[in-house]
């Protein structure tokens, strides 16, 4: 009888707890759950993945926090009239240059705060931008060296971003050493737990 109302206790917690999510948020989590899916399947199978590209490594699905709505922002893009030119480290060693274009701000449970938006130049001399942060999960929870944001900039300079923690993911050499990633700066720590997005790989 004991371990019947154990059990009646534990689901009425289980069920009291979990989150009343609109359907439109449900959506949104299913959407979320679906690129997760074929992330894991592209790790997994694709020849250019960081798993199979530069020597085999070792593939078991990757480690995400629940998804989480209230991680989803919304901002503006706030360029700089100055961009500065600042030297970041990848995790070899090597020393890279990167622009500090602009930066989103959001607020969070009354705290505001801000991610750098970072302009790079690839290998083949394209442009491209980048978010990446550190937080109180850092080196705990998730991947010690940081996490990136894809960042994708509009022509209209009153677009609005999505800021989606739960699309955070680590870089290639979160999975492998054969790779070096950006490490964020100081100026790109959150004074936050960031509980979404992608996990630490390896425990």
């Amino acid at each position: 009888m004991k371990r019947i109302l154990s059990g009646l206790v534990l689901l009425f917690f289980i069920f009291a707890c979990k989150p009343d999510y609109t359907p439109e948020q449900m959506e949104y989590i299913s959407t979320i759950k679906k690129h997760r899916s074929a992330t894991d399947e592209y790790m997994e199978n694709n020849s250019n993945s960081p798993f199979n590209f530069k020597g085999k490594v070792e593939f078991h699905p990757l480690n995400y926090f629940d998804v989480d709505p209230e991680f989803k922002f919304s901002s503006k893009l706030y360029v700089h009239n100055k961009k500065d030119t600042i030297a970041i480290y990848g995790t070899k060693g090597e020393k890279r240059t990167s622009v500090r274009y602009g930066y989103v701000q959001f607020s969070f449970r009354n705290q505001d705060y801000k991610l750098n938006v970072y302009q790079s130049n690839s290998r083949n001399g394209n442009i491209y931008y980048s978010i990446w942060f550190t937080d109180k999960t850092t080196n705990e929870l998730t991947y010690g060296v940081g996490r990136y944001l894809d960042f994708d900039i509009s022509d209209n300079p009153d677009y609005i971003y999505d800021i989606d923690f739960n699309m955070a993911y680590n870089p290639y050499c979160a999975y492998s050493k054969e790779y070096s990633c950006a490490i964020p700066t100081k100026d790109d720590y959150l004074d936050l737990a960031v509980t979404a997005g992608e996990k630490k790989f390896h425990d």
